[in-house]
């Protein structure tokens, strides 16, 4: 099965088990709106918590808020969205069909190092541990010819971005030989920008000019807006933090790939306000914060790679993204950006209110600079779930399909289960939810044969199902079944809160990091 092919199973498989749902559905559904369903939520929320959690409990000076999604047009303005959050966009005239020319390329570039990756892969099969990956790289003919295309494209593209050359984007795409997957052509229009915020109008002048107002495309803005007021409420000190999660909404022309490009869609940010000079210093410092948060979860330190910007935002002087092997490849999972004083800036004059941080030791003001991290969690959602997804050929012949979510974030923590439906099982079993239910998230399942609903619990991620059978009303004990391995031991009904807790705990994964 091809990643593609894993891909779409993957789909399938988040709208069967109420992970994800496509959008008004029986109105032929919403291009790239989705909704979360029952198990969808509790995955989401408990990836939410996680992040609230290591940035506010973990952190004595970072604080958080909730911050609406409607502002004053004038936030866009002072932001740079206004004159500048525009995407470069190309159509096909054969298809019809619209495409990010910077994603094109992107995707042509990735390819050339996917070539150059299987020829490293069929080296080391080749030459075992006598295998010098550097020395093949360097000396490989194929290698070698791949990495020069690459390099070739990939420079005039990094000089295209820095310029913003949109007729330059078109030419590398004709001279990559660039067609569109649909229509198999390269009948390209030229390139041009589209400003990916949604406006709509608010209050009842009847001038749409006057009443204009836009839906936020990030949140980050709100934090920024409302700094004076934590700093001063809350006595905050420099360096210190302002966390918010919150809805924003882009317009996106090209969105694709699921959940991962939405035009609704969840983040979770944090602006981290510094003395001037001590940004680079801070920006070092949470990229291997948030780098350790992320491998905390456990899938795979290999699954994370820094990539920085090459092209840096109106806003930054330094910016990387943390990318994760998503099925479609290496991609974007967070942002971290040193935004120097531009929006603090920007905002004091716009509005024409002083914006600055008194420091009482030194006794001067000043207007902080801002490192940021952010992360969306509709795309942290999808790497979790593409890693989890797992089907896997049991003794017996038989298939199971299984979710290997972390136990922390696994929507259901535990499942309980009479072996029949007479005999007083139930009501035990009914006694056995009503130890845990405060505690986990549950499930109580009680139809069909025993191993089919083991077989829904691995399909949704449940780590542990606990099994009343008949000696369970002798001796008190039930069959705890885990997830990963099946392995299954016997365990007093009273053991089963700390046994549970021990591996599902949000706790225990925050005391790691």
């Amino acid at each position: 099965m091809t990643q593609e092919e894993l891909f779409k199973v993957l789909v399938a498989h988040c709208k069967e088990y109420g992970f994800i749902f496509p959008s008004s559905e029986i109105y032929d559904g919403l291009a790239a709106v989705y909704d979360y369903g029952q198990m969808g939520v509790q995955l989401k929320n408990n990836i939410k918590n996680y992040w609230w959690e290591a940035m506010t409990r973990l952190n004595e000076n970072i604080v958080g808020i909730d911050s609406c999604v409607f502002m004053h047009p004038k936030t866009w303005v002072a932001s740079g969205h206004v004159a500048a959050f525009n995407d470069p966009l190309i159509d096909n005239r054969d298809s019809k069909k619209r495409y990010r020319a910077d994603v094109l390329i992107e995707e042509y570039l990735a390819k050339i190092e996917e070539k150059m990756d299987k020829e490293v892969a069929k080296g080391k099969k080749r030459f075992g541990d006598a295998f010098d990956e550097a020395q093949f790289r360097a000396t490989n003919p194929n290698v070698l010819r791949e990495k020069a295309k690459y390099d070739e494209i990939h420079n005039r593209y990094v000089k295209a971005e820095q310029a913003n050359d949109l007729q330059e984007y078109k030419q590398i795409i004709l001279d990559a030989g660039i067609v569109c997957p649909i229509s198999g052509t390269a009948n390209w229009t030229d390139v041009r920008q589209f400003n990916l915020m949604f406006s709509t109008t608010m209050g009842s002048t009847g001038n749409p000019d006057l009443d204009k107002i836009y839906l936020r495309p990030e949140t980050a803005q709100g934090i920024f807006v409302e700094y004076l007021n934590v700093q001063k409420t809350g006595r905050m000190k420099i360096p210190f933090g302002i966390a918010q999660i919150g809805k924003a909404f882009r317009n996106e022309i090209v969105a694709r790939q699921f959940i991962f490009r939405m035009r609704e869609f969840e983040q979770m940010e944090m602006e981290f306000f510094v003395k001037p000079g001590t940004e680079m210093e801070w920006f070092k410092k949470w990229k291997e914060n948030r780098m350790k948060w992320h491998v905390n979860i456990g899938m795979g330190e290999e699954n994370y790679r820094f990539h920085d910007h090459e092209k840096l935002a109106h806003y930054a002087n330094a910016a990387t993204d943390i990318e994760f092997r998503f099925p479609f490849g290496f991609k974007e999972l967070e942002g971290i950006h040193s935004r120097t004083d531009f929006d603090l800036g920007n905002h004091q004059k716009l509005s024409g209110k002083k914006i600055q941080y008194y420091d009482p030791e030194t006794g001067e003001s000043y207007v902080p600079y801002c490192v940021e991290t952010s992360i969306g969690v509709d795309r942290m959602c999808l790497a979790v779930l593409s890693h989890a997804y797992a089907v896997e050929k049991l003794e017996n012949g038989e298939e199971r399909v299984v979710m290997r979510i972390p136990a922390p974030l696994a929507p259901i923590k535990v499942a309980v289960m009479p072996l029949v439906k007479k005999d007083g099982l139930p009501e035990l079993a009914q006694k056995v939810v009503d130890e845990l239910k405060y505690d986990f998230a549950y499930q109580y399942d009680e139809k069909d044969s025993i191993g089919k609903r083991y077989r829904r619990q691995d399909a949704i991620g449940t780590p542990f199902c606990v099994t009343v059978d008949h000696d369970s009303l002798v001796d008190g004990t039930v069959t705890v079944r885990e997830r990963d391995t099946m392995t299954q031991q016997r365990v007093k009904i009273e053991d089963l809160r700390a046994l549970i807790d021990s591996k599902v705990s949000l706790t225990n994964l925050l005391r790691n990091l």
